[in-house]
């Protein structure tokens, strides 16, 4: 018998939620592996043309796994026994407690062990026995791994006690080619899959674990999740080509589509043209969202008449398919057209002025209330970053305007961008009705930000706007909880901010959204400020910055956050340097040093009251230094301040070395301290780069 064989475990069901499915497989996979490895049976998890992964389809979960020992290794048990305090009476004679155990263990009481532990020394029963056979222990495996499934609603069925996430009807447990015998779920494992409902609705006999993928296949179930999302991927990319387009295909749709399908199909479809006259982000949110359709797109990304589904089957008259298609996705196009044309002849100004019969909250007024706070904000910040003032006060005006459109209220995903399109339509310059759909983003987190400027202020006006109001009226998140998605604006406010370059003083901001709030609220600026740096630290430790780095910069708290990137940008120029260590560690002894200081420290320098060489020496080149980096500073050129501030290094040292800072002399001491002041306050006008000393 070979030492190692192949292991194939799958549980058939009916057909399993498409957006759990993943997490399922794994969650199984790695189910099976934490059993044989808690057993200590060994696994090899590349051996053979198929690594060990998890392979699903919408009807099964099931664990590959190409080498599996046979047989457990030599099992060595240790029983511990009785304290040898209690184990032997006063004579050195086993007592009855000791005898027993012995007994218990089937080992002559001379024959046990000693060891010893914090409570003394104890005996010991020490044995080895042969590992069991891996096909007798598979079942119980399989059953562990099923039990832990993250099924938060399992569901029975028929009249059997056992509860999984949709009725289980098969089970294959085999190891080489032998079935492992046993029960999970009800089911009896046996070599008998199943395949394609439709195509090969029958028994799928299983010769050896080895060839479960072949074997599925030849029963029309791409049963490998790699295999049919290239299948589907090829089979989309065929269509889009026939039709002369490319198709739109969304990662998360595609791995939707494929926990839907085993047998993938592209079908071909089409709808009047006529239909495109409407916001083609309302048609593509249908297709997409509610009936899983691949849109097709012309070269330049415009929306074309046709679109692509994936059937589950090979057809033999895939026209009826396409006409299935095409007929259920008339309706939701029509129900939108409807939708449109009715807004269209309300226009976005009237919808505008219906907000002030919808509350946005109840400590925070109508929706009308937020528009025109976020109206004040956007003109106070387009002043400050060079775009018209009366355009984003428009903009912010007509920002939540199509919430009371029927089109947004049939489709939530369509806020902003249907507002872009009844702006256009009723008149609105482009900057403005762009900036109506930009003012949303980003959107989720890996969307950009508004891309125009405009667009920007009013991003950061909207998010300003709700956090302050948020934390006014106590409604700051919690836990994991943030009904009104705090967490999500802040991080949307500062990438903003940063990433689109706008110089803007952010705490000035918070305290005139705090002013303009209702009567009664009252917003605790510093809290907010820490808010959005703690969403900081998040965005930053993703791209990588060391979290001294950011800590660095977080303890000089600067009012603009593009002055923190710029800091940030600095620091990390500055830590590559090799003075970088020895300056840090310096500041971090002058800090420590300063701190510990008892009454003021003189703010100037007496250089008649410099005794020592070093001090001198320092006191010198400090002088110089701060005159070169004042202008730097002037400019925000924090990579230029902190070059020149490494070159006080030597000097620095030479003063630690050869001064002793706390003189017996007060006024020599009060002098040597203001010297390190400075020091530490040049440093600081950048970073408290001490945060970079271990």
């Amino acid at each position: 018998m070979a030492d190692f064989l192949p292991l194939l475990i799958e549980l058939g069901t009916e057909e399993l939620p498409p957006k759990a499915l993943p997490e399922l497989a794994q969650a199984f996979h790695d189910g099976i592996l934490k059993g044989l490895a808690a057993r200590r049976i060994q696994v090899q998890e590349t051996a053979g043309d198929l690594p060990a992964r998890p392979l699903y389809s919408p009807r099964r979960l099931a664990s590959y796994l190409p080498a599996v020992a046979v047989q457990q290794p030599i099992q060595h048990v240790e029983v511990m026994g009785p304290y040898v305090n209690i184990a032997l009476d006063e004579k050195k004679q086993p007592t009855q407690a000791l005898l027993g155990f012995a007994q218990k263990n089937g080992i002559d009481w001379e024959k046990l062990d000693r060891v010893t532990d914090a409570k003394g020394m104890r005996f010991v029963a020490r044995s080895t026995k042969p590992g069991a056979a891996t096909r007798e222990l598979l079942a119980e495996i399989v059953a562990e791994a099923v039990a832990a499934l993250p099924i938060p609603k399992p569901m029975r069925w028929g009249d059997r006690d056992v509860a999984f996430v949709r009725p289980a009807h098969w089970l294959v447990i085999l190891f080489g080619r032998e079935v492992a015998p046993g029960e999970v779920l009800g089911l009896k494992s046996d070599r008998m899959s199943r395949g394609h409902r439709f195509h090969h609705d029958k028994g799928v006999w299983l010769n050896h674990a080895g060839e479960y993928v072949e074997a599925l296949r030849g029963a029309f179930v791409l049963v490998d999740p790699r295999e049919r999302i290239d299948t589907i991927r090829s089979e989309i990319a065929g269509a889009a080509r026939q039709a002369g387009g490319q198709a739109r295909v969304r990662d998360e749709l595609l791995a939707e589509v494929n926990c839907l399908v085993e047998w993938p199909k592209a079908i071909l479809c089409g709808f009047e043209e006529e239909f495109l006259r409407l916001p083609q982000e309302a048609l593509i949110s249908t297709m997409e969202g509610n009936q899983k359709f691949f849109p097709v797109l012309d070269n330049d990304g415009r929306l074309t008449s046709r679109f692509i589904g994936i059937a589950n089957l090979e057809s033999r008259d895939p026209d009826e398919i396409r006409k299935g298609y095409e007929r259920v996705i008339r309706p939701r196009f029509a129900d939108a057209r409807f939708f449109f044309d009715e807004d269209l002849k309300q226009g976005l100004a009237a919808m505008a002025e219906g907000l002030a019969s919808v509350t946005y909250h109840g400590k925070l007024g109508t929706l009308a209330d937020k528009s025109a706070r976020v109206a004040v904000l956007a003109q106070q910040i387009a002043g400050q970053v060079g775009v018209d003032a009366g355009q984003a006060r428009t903009a912010a005006e007509l920002g939540k305007a199509d919430l009371q459109s029927r089109l947004v209220g049939e489709f939530p995903e369509l806020q902003g961008i249907a507002g872009r399109h009844y702006a256009a339509a009723g008149g609105q310059p482009a900057e403005i009705a762009a900036a109506i759909d930009e003012a949303w983003m980003p959107r989720f987190a890996a969307d950009a930000i508004a891309p125009s400027k405009l667009g920007q202020v009013l991003a950061v006006a909207e998010r300003i706007d709700t956090l302050a109001g948020g934390f006014a009226a106590g409604l700051k998140p919690t836990g994991n909880k943030d009904p009104f998605a705090l967490r999500r604006a802040a991080l949307g406010l500062a990438r903003t901010i940063i990433e689109g370059g706008l110089e803007l003083d952010l705490v000035a901001l918070l305290v005139a959204a705090g002013r303009a709030l209702p009567e009664g609220l009252n917003l605790d600026v510093r809290e907010l400020r820490e808010f959005i740096t703690d969403r900081l630290r998040g965005y930053y430790a993703d791209r990588g910055v060391p979290a001294s780095h950011f800590e660095a910069v977080a303890a000089v708290n600067p009012s603009s956050l593009l002055d923190f990137d710029r800091r940030l940008k600095a620091i990390a120029e500055f830590a590559r340097m090799r003075e970088s260590t020895a300056l840090a560690a310096a500041n971090k002894r002058i800090r420590n040093i300063l701190r510990k200081v008892e009454g003021k420290v003189p703010a100037a320098v007496d250089p008649n009251r410099l005794d020592e060489d070093a001090e001198k020496r320092l006191h010198g080149e400090l002088e110089t230094v701060l005159a070169d980096t004042a202008p730097l500073l002037a400019r925000r050129d924090y990579v230029g301040t902190l070059k020149r501030l490494a070159s006080l290094q030597l000097a620095v040292d030479g003063f630690f070395r050869d001064v002793m800072v706390m003189a017996d002399d007060p006024g020599v001491r009060d002098n040597r301290l203001a010297l390190l002041q400075q020091i530490a306050d040049r440093f600081a006008a950048v970073a408290a780069v001490e945060q970079l000393s271990a």
